[in-house]
């Protein structure tokens, strides 16, 4: 819109935010006042606004279309006797520290590597992540939402999914319960 009604800048000049950011264009106050006084501009705006009117409620809709899905959306939480699933936690946690390259870190300061056991009060929120890692499919559920912009819905959304897997699992996993409520209440 600036380029269409002014054309070329006045003036260039540094950017004072960023010096090695691209020059900033400035243009004489009067010119601006001119253009704006112009029925182009009146045009240009109008239809501008009503895009912009158009795209704000394509993402509102979009966005109460997925939290509704992912209300109704049936969670399911894989079952796993308690020993497997243990097991299964620990070689989860193992493989995400060696990405991360450090031993594995127990409440107590001890390391797995070092005492060969996980204790229990660790064992839960490891359980309750190795699940939540196999439920990751879900989020696909949020597909569709832009991230970053404040009324994009997806910090709701992504609540949301992690409020309903972690229900769902404490409901599968009674034992975890507690764990289940920490980990919705810490992120």
């Amino acid at each position: 819109m600036v380029h269409r009604l002014l054309g070329p800048p006045d003036r260039l000049s540094v950017n004072p935010r960023l010096r090695a950011a691209p020059q900033v264009r400035l243009y004489r106050v009067e010119r601006v006042a001119a253009a704006e006084r112009t029925d182009e501009f009146r045009r240009v705006s109008e239809s501008s606004a009503r895009r912009s009117e158009a795209v704000r409620n394509a993402v509102r809709r979009r966005r109460l279309e997925i939290l509704e899905r992912i209300r109704t959306e049936p969670i399911e939480v894989p079952r796993l006797e308690p020993g497997k699933l243990a097991l299964r936690a620990v070689e989860h946690r193992a493989r995400r520290e060696a990405t991360a390259g450090g031993p594995i870190e127990l409440a107590d300061g001890d390391s797995a590597q070092e005492t060969g056991r996980v204790g229990r009060a660790t064992l839960a929120p490891w359980k309750v992540d190795y699940l939540r890692h196999r439920m990751s499919h879900y989020d696909q559920l949020l597909d569709g939402l832009p991230g970053g912009e404040r009324d994009s819905g997806r910090a709701e959304a992504e609540e949301l999914l992690r409020r309903r897997i972690c229900a769902a699992i404490a409901e599968a996993y009674p034992p975890l319960e507690q764990e289940c409520e920490r980990q919705t209440h810490d992120q």
